[in-house]
């Protein structure tokens, strides 16, 4: 097709995202139901809803939705569907059925684009093994699709953001700069060949990561959206109650992000996210002001961040070797509580 998404004036992606700040203070004072069937709920900021059905089988609830993404109808509705479905996997769980979300402009766009990205999504949704059950439809200014997703998840093996452990070794399994190489692309900066890369990483599942992580056992692990790494990160260390080191130099990143955050090309949502971090996190002398903002960059569709036992991570890191088609790499570690901020960047981190 020959529509440029682009064209449309609202922050892309995960950028869309209200600064999380905003969002835990409204959180913070609602009386929300109780039920002791709930495992996972809103407390933690975790990645989807866990409800207990029986003594073994749960379901895990999840609902994502956002402005264009990429230039391509279709690479948009792949892109949409595969962050929603990314909730469900980084939780451990397997993905059953879905509901779209559509906000579309019917007067500026035609029928054909909204096809177009369905049928992205429902690409998705196979390669998934989900089904689209249906979903519901209003006029907006601007597009927005997305959706909620229902699935499945053993009782013991649930992957919640709040099990790390002093020791353990964190793994990114996509690389970062999403948000960043968008801004690039949308201001005719980044190459043909960057922003292809860029809808590859974001429109590719993480299914495969996600069943690494379980079979390499590991205890904890989120997916990385619009809060960025070190806003995921720093909600995951504080559920947990420990400290991270997080390594630059080890963190995969997409070709250009590093040279365009020293451009300044940043969403609106990168500054919330280092509003929100503030100094909860602290860096090391050397590490660039660039390199800073490629850690508040807000992805959309990122990998997961997995915390794995030590003595698992070679195993976990040859199984990736042979299964991820994106890039990945080791993020950093995570140690016990200590004074002082709950994450240290470093240029290479620390070993042990």
């Amino acid at each position: 097709m020959t529509v440029d998404l682009f064209q449309c004036d609202c922050e892309c992606g995960c950028a869309a995202k209200v600064p999380a700040d905003r969002l835990a203070g409204i959180l913070k004072d609602l009386d929300l139901p109780e039920d002791s069937r709930v495992l996972v709920g809103p407390e933690t900021l975790d990645d989807a809803g866990v409800y207990r059905i029986d003594n073994e089988r749960c379901l895990v609830q999840t609902v994502d939705f956002f402005p264009p993404v990429a230039r391509d109808p279709c690479t948009y509705g792949q892109i949409a569907a595969a962050n929603a479905l990314s909730d469900v996997y980084a939780m451990g769980g397997r993905p059953l059925t879905a509901l779209a979300i559509v906000c579309f402009p019917a007067d500026r766009f035609g029928p054909d684009v909204l096809k177009e990205i369905t049928r992205g999504a429902t690409d998705k949704l196979r390669e998934a093994g989900a089904v689209l059950l249906g979903g519901h439809s209003i006029v907006d200014r601007e597009p927005k699709y997305g959706l909620a997703v229902t699935g499945v998840i053993d009782r013991d093996r649930v992957l919640d953001n709040m099990h790390l452990q002093p020791g353990d070794v964190l793994v990114l399994t996509k690389p970062l700069g999403t948000g960043i190489t968008i801004m690039a692309a949308r201001g005719g900066v980044a190459t043909a060949q960057q922003e292809s890369a860029a809808n590859r990483c974001m429109s590719t599942l993480n299914a495969a990561a996600a069943r690494i992580a379980l079979d390499c056992g590991a205890r904890s692990c989120t997916d990385i959206t619009g809060f960025g790494l070190l806003g995921h990160a720093m909600q995951m260390a504080k559920a947990a109650g420990v400290t991270l080191d997080i390594a630059v130099d080890r963190l995969p990143k997409l070709d250009g992000a590093i040279e365009y955050a020293g451009m300044g090309l940043l969403s609106s949502a990168a500054y919330a996210n280092r509003k929100y971090v503030n100094d909860a996190a602290a860096f090391d002398e050397d590490i660039t002001r660039a390199e800073q903002d490629l850690l508040f960059d807000p992805q959309t569709s990122g990998g997961l961040l997995i915390a794995c036992p030590r003595d698992r991570v070679k195993h976990l890191l040859e199984r990736a070797g042979e299964k991820l088609t994106t890039p990945y790499g080791t993020a950093g570690t995570v140690r016990e509580s200590r004074q002082g901020p709950l994450i240290r960047v470093r240029r290479h981190g620390r070993s042990g």
